[in-house]
């Protein structure tokens, strides 16, 4: 079987699963082969290994799990870089490239990244903006995650185990927090894939905007003056948390739909 046969199978193996069966049957083949993504074409012809069908059809049988594609890889790939992924930590989305991309035009030197996650913010904006970064998150495992990533990116920082502001001191020019905001009632409403991530990174409480609440009480102690504060926020929430904080602004992804807060100190 050649590389363009080798996407055949999985994207039909996928179908079922998956709208976007192609792309993912695209970026494991892309993986698993070791070849570049956006080469895939001049290779469509070459040789898949054939030692690697067996994880063709175990991926198959896991993503039909409800699995997601990117605990499977073991690896994913934000604003052009790689981030290594896990069950216990969110998945890094698109999404949350606009509220990078809105940092980077705003700049400043110091970072603290709050629920932090897989890191992918903080290691990012380290990477590509030169910001001095402090990861923070409630969760061990997310700052043992952070930490890999931002080693496999090749950035320092600062790692802090906690909740929200809890343990974190001083101030910085730029905070940034993509934290849980998924009402708890829609938790059970949620695709099968999404359900397979970690409940403390999702659930934002009865109305998905507690942890905001709590970034309004305690953000500006920690803030600069003249720094900005940016919150990823759920479809349908930019209103309800913008009213939170003075001077709000309000940011639309590339679907228009508004999906950053940002806050300026």
């Amino acid at each position: 079987m050649n590389i363009a046969g080798a996407i055949e199978y999985l994207s039909t193996g996928l179908s079922p699963v998956t709208e976007e069966h192609l792309t993912e049957a695209r970026l494991a083949v892309s993986d698993m082969a070791e070849i570049p993504y956006n080469r895939l074409n001049k290779y469509k012809a070459s040789t898949f290994p054939a030692a690697l069908m067996p994880r063709l059809e175990e991926l198959v049988s896991r993503r039909k799990s409800g699995e997601p594609l990117q605990y499977i890889l073991g690896k994913w790939e934000f604003m052009g870089l790689p981030f290594y992924t896990r069950p216990c930590v969110l998945i890094p989305r698109q999404d949350t490239e606009t509220l990078c991309e809105e940092a980077l035009a705003i700049g400043g030197k110091t970072l603290l990244d709050l629920c932090c996650g897989t890191g992918c913010i903080g290691v990012s904006l380290a990477k590509l903006g030169g910001f001095e970064v402090t990861f923070g998150d409630i969760s061990r495992d997310c700052i043992d995650l952070a930490r890999e990533n931002a080693a496999l990116n090749g950035v320092a920082g600062s790692f802090v185990l906690t909740d929200m502001f809890g343990n974190i001191s001083g101030s910085y020019d730029m905070i940034c927090v993509n934290p849980p905001y998924i009402p708890t009632s829609d938790i059970a409403l949620l695709q099968a894939e999404v359900k397979r991530e970690p409940a403390l990174a999702l659930d934002g409480g009865a109305d998905g905007l507690d942890f905001y609440r709590r970034i309004a009480r305690d953000y500006a102690a920690h803030l600069n003056p003249g720094g900005a504060l940016l919150m990823e926020v759920g479809a349908g929430q930019a209103e309800d948390v913008a009213a939170m904080f003075p001077n709000a602004r309000r940011i639309e992804d590339i679907c228009g739909i508004e999906r950053v807060v940002t806050v300026r100190g």
